[in-house]
């Protein structure tokens, strides 16, 4: 739990630094962009040289373009020298893609923002809250330590991770409305925010969503089931990311499923699997596998052929066995 104590070092860290760096996570989502672009704007505001970069070179989803300040976000494979590097909704280093060994060997000069429950701390200072909803809460707190104004735009990027982050609300502390309410005073126009971030699709984004849904299968995997989708790389390249990323929302509520996994192929022989459940602990699992997340959704990176990635994970879900069943472990 982050104390007042971690943010006033993370803040001493920051005044005494001139070029600050803000690093959000590859494959990006709401909340890492929302994190980079509110934290970047903080930062000017106190008067620093703040840039943001994300570890890769292919662009972000085209509907996170909606976030003000996402267009300044530098995609690159070389972080450039900084006084200072704060890494927001990062579990491990490895999130930060092409930036990875330049972090690691930063420690000193790094700060962590994060609510990623496998998250190590790498950093000098490490604000983590796993109890957070979104990485966008930790930093409205950290904001108000540092006295700054919040902004029309700050709040939009900080409603942008919190919003998405607990699925529009369905999940998460009550602290989360009040923190919305008080986003939604500066004026933000909620409707359109939510309509930019997740429901606006175009047709071809429905006909590539209705391909792989229609290959969706279940599987025994110990004593579980699993219910999973496969987004081959032959029809998921060149086509957006964001209506593939989309898709482990659905499977995880599928009927008589204990966990859902979706397997994207965006490299060749390469899978991007998220896990998501309500009951399992999906988090250890792809802790397991190299990977991390949450208790209720995680990810990693498996590599081979659709049925090795699938086997892997199978085999490891019968590994852990009822290790992962979260209300066994309440009752134990």
């Amino acid at each position: 739990m982050t104390t007042h104590s971690d943010f006033r070092a993370a803040a001493e860290l920051v005044s005494a630094a001139h070029t600050v760096s803000v690093v959000g996570h590859l494959r990006p989502d709401a909340d890492a962009i929302g994190s980079v672009t509110a934290t970047v704007e903080v930062l000017r505001q106190l008067g620093k040289d703040a840039r943001g970069y994300i570890g890769q070179r292919d662009p972000m989803p085209t509907n996170l373009n909606s976030i003000p300040g996402s267009e300044d976000i530098v995609f690159t494979s070389v972080l450039p020298a900084s006084d200072l590097i704060i890494v927001v909704d990062c579990g491990s280093q490895e999130r930060t893609g092409d930036f990875e060994e330049t972090i690691t060997g930063a420690r000193e000069r790094t700060i962590v923002v994060d609510h990623h429950a496998t998250n190590p701390g790498f950093g000098r200072v490490n604000l983590i809250n796993t109890e957070a909803e979104s990485t966008t809460t930790i930093l409205l707190d950290w904001f108000d330590v540092l006295g700054v104004q919040i902004t029309r735009t700050i709040a939009h990027g900080l409603y942008a991770g919190l919003v998405t982050d607990t699925g529009c609300f369905r999940w998460g502390r009550p602290v989360m409305h009040t923190m919305a309410r008080r986003l939604m005073e500066h004026g933000l126009n909620i409707r359109e925010i939510s309509a930019e971030l997740i429901d606006k699709t175009s047709l071809e984004d429905l006909q590539l969503v209705g391909r792989i849904m229609s290959r969706i299968e279940m599987h025994r995997a110990g004593p579980y089931s699993l219910a999973v989708l496969v987004a081959d790389h032959a029809t998921i390249n060149g086509h957006s990311k964001a209506a593939v990323e989309g898709l482990i929302e659905t499977v995880r509520a599928v009927d008589g499923a204990d966990f859902g996994a979706v397997f994207k192929e965006y490299e060749p022989g390469v899978f991007t699997v998220s896990l998501r459940s309500s009951q399992l602990s999906v988090g250890s699992l792809a802790v397991h596998l190299g990977g991390g997340g949450h208790v209720p959704a995680a990810g990693y990176t498996a590599r081979g052929t659709e049925l090795e990635a699938l086997d892997t994970l199978i085999a490891a879900a019968v590994e852990l066995g009822e290790s992962l069943d979260t209300s066994h472990m309440a009752r134990g």
